[in-house]
């Protein structure tokens, strides 16, 4: 059996009961599932939701809260009471947890994005399990992931995973509603994903994210040659063989068997740009198809403000054909007196398809 890095993925319907609070017993399944992971050999990072259910009824509410700040509060209080639950039930695994909050800076800003990734590996290598969640007692919109959906793909994929793993209530992804349209079959494995399925409006009533939002995540963890599963957490048995690629649920294929850098990743995926730079086509052709920089003399005309160190955008025409870090500033470009030189560096762009 090969070892793999597994990112596990479980939402708020998972591990709450039919009230929106958190079950114990589901709990103590997840952990135990946990457990035979990391026994069968795998190193394990676990995105986890269940923040908020774990708190409501601490603070007072009778019900999951529906405004952000009561879910905020509820999140808040929740949080330590979720790692109490992890803490409690790994300790009969001989299972350290150790808990990581993050927000969307965290990935947009390049030193918290390496101070992440430095952080996470070492705790690997001391064979403590990781556990994220999203800050939700303190982001604000532009700061969030929107679910966790999307966090643990963008995770799976700065610490080059061999597999994102979604656990959910759902049993698959199928082609259509199955409690709505009776002809609707599951797939197996998807190697693009239908327009209509990121679509899908469904979602549970406890958690944040449908399919739709899955099937997002799956298609980011794949851009970065991340495979993606779908499915239930049934059983540890079961949760085993879907580790190996033999489960019942559904697998959404990786794009490329290529690996790519964490700080390439950190420029294709988590970086703001500043500026654009406009290419012609002989431009576009060295830095796709000859593994050349981006010279000075192929650009043809530059947006924005930006400088030295910055992100920049590159079309050849309406098309985007990738994005990198600049080494000259948008007044230097603008001087059409100023000597050839390299605008991009091939080590610093990636290459859009």
């Amino acid at each position: 059996m090969q070892r793999k890095r597994i990112v596990l993925k479980i939402g708020s319907s998972s591990l709450t009961e039919g009230d929106g609070t958190l079950s114990p017993v589901k709990m103590a399944a997840f952990c135990h599932a946990i457990a035979g992971l990391r026994h069968a050999g795998h190193e394990l990072l676990i995105v986890s939701s269940g923040a908020v259910a774990a708190g409501f009824r601490d603070i007072g509410y009778a019900s999951r809260p529906a405004t952000v700040r009561a879910r905020q509060a509820a999140a808040a209080a929740g949080q330590a009471l979720l790692m109490q639950h992890y803490r409690f039930q790994l300790q009969h695994y001989n299972i350290i947890p150790a808990q990581l909050l993050v927000t969307r800076s965290d990935f947009t800003e390049e030193k918290h994005f390496q101070n992440l990734h430095a952080a996470i590996e070492e705790l690997l290598s001391r064979k403590i399990l990781p556990i994220l969640n999203e800050n939700d007692s303190t982001a604000v919109d532009e700061l969030t992931f929107g679910d966790n959906d999307m966090l643990s793909a963008l995770v799976s994929g700065a610490m080059h995973a061999d597999l994102l793993m979604l656990l959910t209530d759902a049993d698959g992804v199928y082609s259509a509603d199955p409690k709505e349209d009776p002809e609707a079959f599951k797939y197996d494995e998807l190697q693009t994903i239908p327009e209509q399925l990121l679509r899908a409006p469904s979602r549970s009533a406890l958690g944040t994210g449908g399919i739709g939002t899955k099937l997002s995540a799956c298609r980011a963890a794949a851009d970065t040659g991340v495979e993606a599963y779908v499915g239930t957490l049934s059983s540890t048995e079961e949760l085993i063989q879907a580790s190996e690629g033999n489960g019942t649920g559904t697998y959404i294929r990786r794009k490329s068997s290529r690996v790519m850098r964490t700080r390439r990743q950190w420029i294709a995926y988590h970086a703001s740009a500043s500026g654009s730079l406009f290419v012609d086509e002989g431009a576009a052709d060295a830095v796709l198809n000859r593994g050349a920089s981006l010279l000075t003399v192929g650009i043809s005309r530059i947006e924005g403000d930006f400088f030295r160190g910055d992100i920049v955008d590159v079309y050849a025409g309406s098309r985007k054909i990738g994005r990198g870090r600049v080494l000259i500033d948008h007044m230097q470009l603008a001087d059409t007196n100023s000597e050839a030189a390299i605008a991009v560096h091939r080590d610093e762009w990636v290459s859009f398809s």
